[in-house]
């Protein structure tokens, strides 16, 4: 291994002959500066790893320098030693991006700690995320094991969201592979139990919550003190995607509460937004109110009611505060819900849908750009970053803390990036999703596809009397045998959504109050 190279620029140098003796012995490769002129020179002449740099000097003071190593090496990790404490120096060597900050006298560990943390903290990360996540391996199987029910999953997944963002942060495909390995025998066992347990579960009154019980059980008391309130649901926003936007929204609110539920099936806009908002199963729905529900294969928009089953929920559960609802599908209706909440008087209950990131996730079906750009889990996390740090979103957001809403972030259902085909045939009448299906002679030998012949008993309505539905489970994505190559190939390494998993069923409810 090559020898740091370390560049030290302070006048009494020779005073610190000890520490550069220290710093030798422990692998780094010292050279000296006496002046500020002197360390340009030697900064134009030979690449450093890392600078000490002392702050208060004669003839340039450490500040000048800093700023023209800055503007010679950008790049360049400096770390400042200063006998002054005074606020002003501390917030101009921040201001100009150091690396790190001492206050003299120093001793030679401080400084070594010092480095370690700006040059090594990488490897060092890594190792002990590679130690961590090898110890954890073995825990989080015997969960997997254990898992009983739904509330266990919910604690499951986790756990394994943590593991997967934190080896996100490290290089080491092995890991990775290991890692891809446990969280696909997760959905595969988790599939199981869905398949087995579903019927019995989904609309039990305990601690579990499904969608059609989220807005009464989990946004209704966060109403009682007819606080401001903005509820946004991001519509097909994955809990690995929560976690990533979650430190960006830290900076303006506080997390207060967080309350993962689980959508209905099938995790599709029209079935699992509309019984968010409706409070009501989809059999329930269409028995209810027969001229806002629409079936699959009826014409029309499925999701064109949104506003009027809110509105008859909010009614049946007595909720006497002012309320609105705004549906955001691009940038110039988001600049428009931008300008009402700033020019506001009276702030209320507003609900926002927001359409971008199933936006995304539509794309990569159809776009090789957006394919490449999301990739992996990883690059599709990272994209959605990216989208949020930038849109409008993030505008509404801030302005909302400004004016002293409490903030409700949440979703619909999630997506799953799909990897493995399945056949199955049905007729022209069968709807089109290739992870969930309802129509009339469904069939399948796939035993990765959940059929329900009896949709009631889940409470799905039935087309007709001999309409069933098929759920695709884990990774894998149904297909007629018709041009069935064709559209494996075209489908395969998509985002979508319908079907049993971890992250289609298990989503973010959050709520947070502003700082």
């Amino acid at each position: 291994m090559q020898p740091i190279e370390l560049l030290w620029i302070d006048d009494e140098i020779d005073l610190l002959q000890a520490h550069v003796l220290f710093l030798s012995q422990k692998g780094y490769n010292v050279e000296v500066a006496h002046s500020g002129q002197d360390a340009l020179e030697l900064v134009n002449s030979k690449n450093f790893d890392v600078v000490l740099l002392d702050e208060n000097m004669p003839g340039m003071s450490g500040l000048e320098v800093l700023d023209a190593l800055k503007e010679q090496k950008p790049s360049l990790p400096i770390i400042m030693i200063t006998k002054s404490e005074e606020e002003n120096i501390m917030e101009e060597a921040i201001g100009a991006k150091i690396a790190d900050y001492l206050i003299k006298p120093v001793n030679p560990n401080q400084i070594l700690l010092s480095l370690k943390k700006n040059l090594e903290s990488s490897k060092l990360i890594r190792e002990k995320t590679i130690l961590s996540y090898q110890q954890s391996f073995q825990k989080l199987s015997g969960l997997l094991m254990q898992a009983q029910s739904l509330e266990d999953w919910i604690a499951l997944y986790q756990k394994i969201l943590f593991w997967e963002l934190e080896l996100d942060t490290i290089d080491s495909p092995e890991l990775q592979e290991i890692f891809h390995y446990q969280k696909t025998e997760a959905n595969l066992t988790f599939s199981r139990f869905i398949e087995k347990n579903y019927a019995s579960q989904f609309n039990t009154d305990d601690g579990v919550v499904f969608s059609h019980q989220a807005f009464k059980k989990l946004v209704l008391p966060e109403l009682e003190d007819s606080k401001p309130t903005l509820l946004l649901m991001i519509d097909n926003l994955r809990y690995d995607q929560f976690k990533i936007i979650q430190p960006i929204l830290s900076k303006h609110y506080t997390l207060e509460k967080e309350s993962p539920y689980y959508s209905i099936l099938p995790t599709a806009t029209q079935y699992a937004r509309n019984a968010f908002f409706s409070g009501l199963l989809p059999l329930e729905m269409q028995k209810k109110y027969p001229q806002w529900w629409k079936n699959d294969t009826d014409e029309g928009g499925k999701n064109m009611h949104e506003e009027d089953f809110l509105g008859a929920q909010i009614s049946r559960l007595g909720i006497t505060m002012p309320y609105t609802y705004t549906k955001i599908k691009k940038p110039s209706e988001a600049s428009k819900f931008l300008e009402v909440l700033k020019s506001e008087s009276s702030p209320a209950f507003r609900t926002v849908v927001y359409n971008f990131v199933d936006m995304i996730s539509h794309s990569k079906t159809e776009m090789e750009v957006i394919k490449e750009l999301a990739s992996t889990d990883k690059a599709y996390r990272s994209l959605t970053k990216s989208w949020f740090q930038n849109t409008a979103l993030l505008d509404i957001i801030k302005t909302a803390q400004q004016k002293g809403y409490q903030l409700i972030v949440t979703t619909d259902h999630g997506t799953i990036n799909v990897e493995q085909p399945a056949k199955i045939i049905g007729d022209r009448e069968t709807s089109s999703n290739i992870r969930y299906k309802t129509g009339r002679r469904l069939k399948t030998d796939d035993k990765h596809v959940f059929m329900v012949s009896n949709p009631e008993s889940i409470g799905l309505p039935t087309i007709n009397m001999s309409s069933s539905f098929a759920f695709a489970r884990d990774n894998f994505y149904m297909i007629y045998p018709t041009r069935y190559n064709y559209f494996v190939n075209y489908f395969r390494n998509t985002y979508q959504h319908g079907g049993i998993s971890l992250e289609e069923m298990c989503i973010p409810f959050a709520v947070f109050s502003p700082k």
